[in-house]
């Protein structure tokens, strides 16, 4: 992995987009050391993404939850058995950590997959209690529009699991990936395609803050934003959203 160097496209409805701009993977540790490409997002590539996540919503929202759940406890297996070493190397080198850092990393990826898909199971089969002539059910609808995940630097557990717990849910998602690990970001996205993903469910997005950030904040068709970060740019996703709450659908 140190030796090549890759290119990492956008991923929009499933399909692979390159810009005009391109920006650089290095390793924390080895800063003149490049081993991939990424290319970046503007505008135009967001509202595409859009788009794309509220058309694949039509018919993701109303798939079976055990159906749904299946694929991503697919890319769990995927995780801990084809790719497990390969992924190892990635979170060492991107991530800049030991080996024994990386299989917790990777090992807690893997948890989050298999422990959400399970308590995604408990929460569809909490149901009202119905007495004798009487049926109560509760249905548990995703949200009407598009989940922005903005997932942290420093653990690829958690870079996996805010655009994937939304998912599991029915909803779905745009994931801007952190600029200094898009690397290791762009594989999960990969195998969630390989455990099969439908197109536009989740929406791979590299990208400036700056660019495309506070222009999705700003959708109206913005539901919802899982985040974990810096308490800087959680008041600033606030205000942005406290701006505009009079335009959201």
């Amino acid at each position: 992995i140190k030796k090549s160097k890759i290119e990492i496209p956008l991923i929009i409805n499933g399909k692979e987009y390159r810009t005009e701009e391109k920006s650089d993977c290095i390793l924390p540790h080895e800063k003149n050391h490049i081993i991939g490409q990424y290319y970046k997002a503007g505008k135009e590539e967001a509202d595409l993404a859009v788009e794309a996540a509220l058309k694949a919503r039509e018919k993701w929202s109303e798939m079976p939850w055990e159906h749904r759940l299946s694929i991503f406890l697919k890319a769990a297996e995927l995780l801990s058995k084809k790719y497990r070493y390969k992924m190892d190397a990635i979170i060492m080198l991107v991530h800049s950590k030991n080996p024994y850092q990386a299989e917790i990393d990777l090992a807690e990826l893997i948890d989050f997959l298999r422990f959400n898909a399970y308590y995604a199971q408990e929460i569809y089969e909490d149901q009202p209690f119905s007495p004798q002539g009487v049926l109560n059910r509760m249905d548990y609808r995703p949200l009407e529009g598009f989940i922005f995940a903005i997932p942290p630097f420093n653990f690829l557990s958690i870079d996996g699991n805010l655009p994937t717990a939304p998912a599991m849910m029915g909803n779905v998602v745009i994931w801007k990936p952190p600029s200094s690990v898009v690397y290791s970001n762009y594989f999960v996205m990969k195998i969630l395609m390989e455990a099969g993903l439908p197109d536009g469910v989740i929406n791979f997005l590299p990208g400036d803050s700056s660019k495309i950030g506070d222009y999705l904040l700003k959708n109206p068709h913005l539901a919802g934003v899982h985040f974990t970060g810096s308490t800087i740019t959680l008041q600033h996703i606030f205000k942005v959203i406290g701006e505009n709450i009079q335009n959201y659908k």
